[in-house]
């Protein structure tokens, strides 16, 4: 069930993000829906080896490469997933960022950050 919350509540907050943020672009909520589980799967196994590869760039810059990765995630989303695209790298960057901070914020508001 706490899976099931968690991404219905990532499908909102993608769709939510995309009504405000320009380039983002979400056919509807079936789309965030699939954006969620996809970028879910890929956070689950091309991120962990995206991480690997790049470990000695990610420790040279503190650990902030991994918002770069965050992108790249968001970007091979829009090649998987039709009806959702993102403009530009920099907009993905962006959105990764916006998201990865509400999905905290959330977390914590519905107790699933224990």
């Amino acid at each position: 069930m706490n899976l099931l919350i968690r991404i219905l509540v990532t499908s909102g907050l993608v769709l939510l993000i995309s009504h405000f943020m320009p380039g983002v672009h979400v056919a509807g909520f079936t789309t965030a829906l699939i954006v969620a589980v996809v970028l879910g799967l890929l956070n689950i196994f091309i991120k962990p080896i995206l991480v690997i590869l790049t470990l000695p760039v990610t420790i040279l810059t503190l650990g902030l490469f991994l918002l770069v990765i965050n992108a790249l995630i968001i970007l091979l989303c829009t090649n998987i997933v039709g009806g959702f695209s993102v403009d530009s790298f920099w907009t993905a960057f962006l959105f990764s960022i916006i998201l990865s901070v509400s999905q905290s914020i959330m977390n914590g508001i519905l107790g699933e950050g224990k």
